[in-house]
């Protein structure tokens, strides 16, 4: 059976961890982006379909394509994060789970739906998108995960003209890198488990 993590992780993934807006100069090694990833995929989603796509802004070039589409809040910091991902879900997620639900391969035609597919897409795209920000933090990264940004920009900029990923939508944006904690703010409060739970 597992234990409990030591309270040390428990603080870096979760209790000291903060959406930093600005960040220092040192370097991300495209090894550690992998490995985040490499952590994430672990996490479960329904059948197994996987439906997040992932594409990391690292160059300059890929920056200045990405920065017209961010709000004006968010787009300086877009800037200067070492790394950027714009995490998207596939629509067309339904081809890959022969490949990833061989024990049942006929189970892609439960999206047949269009409707169904689209919610199954945001809502395990969305849960593998706060995986890899965990991982991130598990790794030893800070996170700027930002809403801010004009999506239907970015999926035209970024998905519709390749064929391979005209199906991709974009569902949120995180910067990715060693945060500058003198540029943080006061931690916002959360609500407490009585406001939040019930118990039935």
């Amino acid at each position: 059976m597992s234990s409990q993590l030591p309270a040390e992780s428990l603080d870096q993934i979760f209790r000291d961890a903060r959406t930093h807006n600005d960040w220092t100069d040192k370097d991300v090694e495209e090894a550690l982006i992998r490995g985040t990833y490499d952590l994430m995929k672990f996490g479960p989603t329904s059948a197994n379909c996987c439906p997040a796509r992932f594409v990391f802004i690292r160059s300059e070039e890929a920056k200045q394509r990405l920065a017209p589409f961010m709000s004006e809040g968010n787009r300086e910091k877009t800037l200067k994060a070492p790394w950027t991902v714009i995490i998207a879900h596939d629509l067309n997620f339904p081809e890959k789970i022969p490949e990833l639900f061989p024990h049942n391969p006929g189970a892609k035609d439960w999206f047949k739906d269009p409707q169904n597919r689209a919610e199954t897409a945001f809502r395990n795209g969305t849960l593998q998108g706060a995986y890899f920000m965990l991982a991130a933090r598990s790794m030893g990264l800070d996170c700027g995960p930002m809403s801010g940004f004009d999506r239907s920009g970015v999926d035209k900029e970024f998905f519709q003209s390749n064929p391979e990923t005209e199906q991709w939508t974009a569902n949120f944006i995180c910067s990715l890198g060693y945060g500058n904690e003198d540029a943080l703010f006061p931690r916002s409060p959360r609500l407490a488990f009585e406001d939040a739970c019930q118990i039935l």
